[in-house]
């Protein structure tokens, strides 16, 4: 597995990085807390993505209620000192950890909330920390300072933005020196092709799309005339992709998953090969349910696609 130095922050992270959002719930939201993989469960994909050399994990103080952050911590115990050493952890702030909790990113929530990571992961210090999303109670400054203090005490070795957009980013970096950008990009997803990217090539960050396969959009599994299968992002939380239910789209869906298998290859793999061969993405975070899903990001990480092959690809979707 190929590693990348992260943008500004001195960490070099795994191509493909293991997103833990399912481990204990599905996300942040509390009508989902204690669903999801269960303890046992989330340590066997664990150990699959290790052994598949991916070496960051990505995690948030409310996924799944905290559970997440505790699976990946108990997860981490086990392991020899070299190991955990080798081992880069991100995690998040911003959500509530129960109904009805606070949320946001005033700077005494974020302290109080990045020690109660710490105590559920086991560790002292935390590689990447993120905001979950924007807050408009707080001031960007107030938040931005917050997190130089933590880098500037060791509890964090770097931070940067998730969910946010360039305004958020042009604010943060005017105060501080946000080393990266984690934003839901993909084929189907490219709203940050038109400001976010461009800041991040000219400040030299790095950039770590999550949901690569659209919820599922890229994969296959939603067919034109057909109910979405059960279980599935489009009958658990489908509003954020009710617009994807259009014939252009899945004309466009048709002729990749065509040339996907022309290719030898899965639509899932060659989705993420996409995302790997943009020159801003670092790394991409991937969310599988079980060790088998980890196949496509891993097959993706062996496509070369040329820039040819790359702009041809995204032209299908604009």
């Amino acid at each position: 597995m190929e590693h990348r130095a992260l943008g500004r922050s001195g960490v070099d992270v795994s191509r493909i990085i293991l997103g833990c959002g399912n481990f204990g719930g599905i996300g942040s939201s509390p009508a989902f807390f204690g669903q999801g993989e269960t303890e046992a469960e989330a340590h066997a994909l664990l150990d699959a993505a290790w052994e598949a050399g991916i070496t960051t994990y990505d995690t948030a103080d409310a996924y799944g209620g905290g559970r997440s952050e505790s699976y990946l911590g108990s997860w981490l115990r086990g392991k020899e000192p070299d190991v955990r050493e080798r081992i880069v952890l991100t995690t998040k702030t911003f959500n509530p950890m129960t109904e009805g909790a606070d949320s946001g990113l005033a700077p005494a929530r974020i302290r109080r909330q990045l020690a109660t990571s710490l105590e559920r992961l086991g560790v002292d210090t935390v590689d990447l920390y993120l905001p979950h999303a924007m807050d408009d109670a707080t001031p960007v400054a107030e938040t931005i300072q917050a997190f130089e203090q933590l880098v500037a005490e060791g509890t964090i070795r770097a931070y940067g933005g998730s969910n946010v957009d360039a305004a958020w980013l042009q604010e943060a970096l005017r105060h501080g020196n946000p080393a990266w950008v984690q934003n839901s990009h993909s084929l189907l997803e490219r709203d940050d092709e038109s400001d976010v990217l461009p800041i991040v090539a000219r400040e030299g960050l790095g950039y770590t799309p999550f949901s690569p396969l659209a919820g599922g959009w890229l994969t296959g599994k939603y067919r034109r005339g057909e109910e979405p299968p059960a279980g599935s992002r489009m009958t658990l939380r489908p509003e954020p992709y009710r617009h994807l239910q259009d014939g252009r789209v899945y004309d466009a869906l048709e002729a990749f998953e065509a040339i996907a298998h022309e290719r030898g290859t899965s639509p899932a793999a060659l989705a993420i090969a996409w995302l790997l061969g943009h020159p801003q993405v670092t790394a991409v975070v991937i969310g599988p349910r079980g060790p088998d899903q980890l196949r496509p990001a891993l097959g993706a990480v062996a496509l070369d696609l040329t820039p040819l092959e790359h702009d041809e690809l995204g032209a299908l979707f604009t």
